[in-house]
């Protein structure tokens, strides 16, 4: 089957860098799956998991908060705000984010339109890394 290089780096460092069959990522219009060939672009990704499919099945899986993708007929790099293997999200650790960012959200009521959806956006990346620690 064909295949495409993917690359997922985050502000600490490299994660992943292979070919790969296909990715899902968390594109902020919605999931969108990345095969070889695709037509050039870059997205904005919301917090959500990126699945990595070879052989047929899923490999492996990265919890994003946030970033861009680039893509290209054989390439795909994501740069992630913050990025951690599923296996290694901490419920607790999650569950706290949420909470902290609830509180920040309650504290926008003056803020700009853009600092509230800012603040939304975080508020949802918490919300789907708590959802994704308890699925681990």
């Amino acid at each position: 089957m064909a295949t495409f290089d993917l690359e997922l780096v985050s502000p600490e460092k490299l994660l992943l860098s292979r070919p790969v069959e296909m990715a899902i990522i968390p594109a902020a219009e919605g999931e969108m799956g990345v095969l070889p060939g695709m037509a050039p672009m870059i997205v904005a990704l919301k917090g959500g998991v990126i699945r990595v499919q070879e052989n047929g099945a899923i490999t492996e899986k990265l919890f994003v908060m946030g970033g861009f993708a680039e893509i290209t007929p054989t390439r795909v790099t994501v740069l992630a705000d913050e990025a951690t293997p599923v296996a290694q999200l901490s419920r607790a650790k999650a569950a706290e984010r949420v909470r902290e960012a609830e509180a920040a959200y309650s504290g926008t009521a003056a803020a700009t339109p853009e600092e509230r959806e800012l603040t939304m956006d975080r508020l949802l990346a918490a919300r789907e890394m708590e959802a994704a620690a308890e699925a681990a």
